[in-house]
């Protein structure tokens, strides 16, 4: 039933395996899948992982750094398994606990054979068990409860309510019984019900039941409470003068108002590029762009880690001197036990940590990743991932579970942040260069995220580093695309004019008008392109939601009939559950609609407005977590040179704050 099942050290090194019988191909290959997709990607939430046809389980063993993996077809439904796992884990801790203390994990490649007897009997217990359970047979309708029902039971009385009275026994509340009850006499307090079938004669109530009497006093009880007393009419301020608009001030707007004038003098917009300079601000100076972009509060970041390392150290030092002086005074009056302890309370002290320890400091650091904009089910995720890593490591004699649980958080978010493959699109752009082909990148995202506004700074930047430029405008959708990419058009060649470039323009817009295929434009503008030796194509999609299944199925035909280098999301930082269903559903569809076994998926995010979240900065998090794929571009500003990298120690940094 099993395929494989192997133990192995956290170094790389395989201790024990097995393989199932009849089973020809290596585990090498699922194992390594888990390992890079899931362990060093701190994704180790849940213990289930799917590669190709098999379903592996596994469990860390974090005492003595161990791993132990179990793989099965995905189409069997092995019940025992996640038990099994288990004791397998708890008999190789036992038997071989001394030698793991003492000589290390290497010792036990010699233990290969010794161990196998004690699998094969845990595995044929395992599966006895199951068999012995077996499926819940199910129950005989006299077994049932509604069999014991009958038609009188089930008859409704005046109030409303079903008969309450135990099966076969008579019940006083039929329609046919009520006549014959004795009325109660007049003076009976109200407070005193008889059955709620039973006639009660009363002071307005006569002829009335039980529930329709508690019915009409909940009635006026409510009425009473719900009237609201008049309220005493409050004297009205004094009307305040309206605030007059302040003008506002750019910054590298030049000193006067005029500077942002940007009409044509003429009136008339051929497009020459003459009149283009006129439209460029000459108070606004863009810095130069050449190499590669500078990282996000890349400064600041050094600065912050350092004030918290040294403010570690102080507090550890401090948590040293209370204890070391709480434990002098207490063994000198010989008391005030229960002030040592206080001071004592959450220090680990060299004991295996266990998720009841954590799980209180657990919640507090889930809610303050929803807090800083991290998709609550990306946070629970963290967070069971953290304690699965912790679970079972000793700590040292005085760290707070608090401090523990936090660096190992910190260092899951980094590891989460930073690529596990890196997109340096510079090189990939020569690389093609030297293929005499243009290198395509591809834009998609949600409406409003700023798909045309970060094209055109990524146009900047690589036209800084000496390349040419074709924007194609697949945006065949939305009124004014066109329109609003031919603008960044002519100031970019304004920036970069002609004569610089061997009277060329560096930048061209490849379109044709809307309402036409988005896929064939594309295809032509690469064609267009190659005729042309343009280096790199940038490929303008119109925004779609997620759940738009048209414009998702026109997506995918795009990616699929031209086979971009590059696919690009372009989220929003402001986001936080929503970057989740975004990213899934669009990989889904291009999933979906892809052509080939193979799909073509997203391959890298564009992060934008990155400047209006302040700390909040958990979108960063939740996009990269769920695509498992890099943040390439962040957005800073709404100028061309307010393009950076992803700094992940900053980002984290940032998240991490109270």
């Amino acid at each position: 039933m099993l395929d494989f099942f192997t133990i192995f050290s956290k170094g790389g090194i395989v201790l024990w395996c097995f393989q199932g019988a009849g089973v020809t191909e290596s585990f090498t290959g699922p194992v390594n899948a888990l390992i890079r997709s899931v362990i060093l990607q701190e994704r180790s939430g849940n213990n289930s992982y799917t590669h190709e046809a098999l379903s592996l389980k596994y469990k860390l063993d974090n005492e003595f750094e161990l791993i132990f993996v179990v793989g099965f077809q995905k189409i069997l439904t092995l019940t025992y398994v996640d038990k099994f796992i288990d004791d397998v884990q708890l008999h190789f801790r036992d038997r071989y606990k001394n030698e793991l203390e003492q000589k290390g994990a290497l010792k036990h490649l010699n233990f290969n054979y010794e161990f196998e007897d004690d699998f094969t009997m845990l595995l044929r217990e395992a599966e006895d068990s199951s068999k012995a359970r077996g499926p819940a047979s199910m129950r005989t309708f006299k077994q049932s409860e509604k069999s014991q029902k009958t038609v009188k039971s089930m008859i409704e009385v005046k109030g409303g309510d079903k008969a309450k009275e135990p099966v076969g026994k008579k019940n006083k509340n039929t329609k046919k019984e009520a006549p014959a009850a004795e009325p109660q006499p007049a003076k009976v307090d109200q407070g005193k019900n008889s059955s709620s079938g039973q006639k009660m004669v009363e002071n307005g109530n006569q002829g009335l039941t039980a529930d329709e009497i508690i019915q009409k006093k909940r009635e006026e009880f409510f009425r009473k409470r719900t009237v609201v007393p008049a309220e005493k009419p409050s004297k009205s301020p004094k009307p305040q003068k309206p605030r007059k608009k302040q003008m506002r001030v750019w910054d590298m707007g030049g000193s006067s108002t005029k500077d942002l004038d940007h009409s044509y003098k003429n009136g008339n917009s051929n497009g020459d590029e003459q009149n283009m300079e006129a439209q460029i601000n000459p108070g606004m100076q863009l810095n130069s762009m050449k190499g590669d972009l500078l990282s996000v509060d890349c400064e600041s970041s050094e600065d912050e880690e350092m004030e918290e390392e040294e403010e570690e150290e102080e507090e550890a030092a401090e948590e040293r001197v209370v204890v070391a002086q709480t434990s002098k005074t207490s063994s000198k009056k010989g008391g005030g036990i229960g002030g040592m302890f206080g001071m004592l309370k959450g220090l680990v002290g060299s004991k295996s940590l266990t998720r009841a320890d954590m799980e209180s400091v657990l919640d507090k650091m889930r809610d303050h990743l929803i807090a800083k904009n991290v998709a609550a089910e990306i946070a629970s995720q963290l967070c069971d991932s953290v304690a699965k890593k912790l679970e079972g490591k000793v700590m040292g004699t005085f760290t707070t579970v608090a401090s523990t649980v936090k660096q190992a958080l910190q260092d899951s978010l980094v590891q989460i942040l930073q690529p596990k493959r890196r997109v340096d699109i510079l090189r990939d752009v020569m690389e093609a260069q030297n293929q005499r082909r243009p290198f395509v990148i591809t834009f998609c995202g949600v409406n409003g995220v700023g798909k045309s506004t970060n094209l055109a700074k990524i146009s900047f930047w690589l036209i800084e580093n000496g390349f040419s430029v074709l924007i194609a405008a697949c945006d065949t959708f939305r009124a004014g695309a066109v329109e609003q990419l031919r603008t960044h058009q002519r100031r970019l060649n304004s920036l970069h004019p002609p004569e610089q470039h061997g009277g060329r323009p560096v930048v061209q817009l490849y379109e044709k008008g809307y309402g036409k295929d988005a896929a064939g434009i594309a295809m032509e503008a690469i064609a267009y392109a190659r005729n042309q030796a343009f280096d790199v194509v940038l490929v303008d999609t119109a925004g779609r939601m997620q759940d738009n299944a048209p414009l998702m199925t026109a997506l995918a035909k795009l990616i699929a009939v031209n086979m971009p280098d590059l696919v690009l999301f372009v989220g929003e930082a402001l986001v936080g559950n929503e970057a989740v269903d975004q990213l899934v559903k669009f990989n889904q569809a291009l999933a979906d609609h892809s052509m080939t076994d193979k799909p073509r998926l997203i391959d890298g995010i564009v992060l934008t407005k990155f400047d209006t979240i302040d700390d909040k900065v958990g979108a960063a998090i939740s996009m990269t977590y769920i695509t498992g794929q890099p943040i390439v571009f962040v957005g800073t500003g709404q100028t061309y040179n307010d393009l950076r990298s992803l700094n992940a120690r900053a980002v984290v940094s940032a998240l991490m704050k109270a």
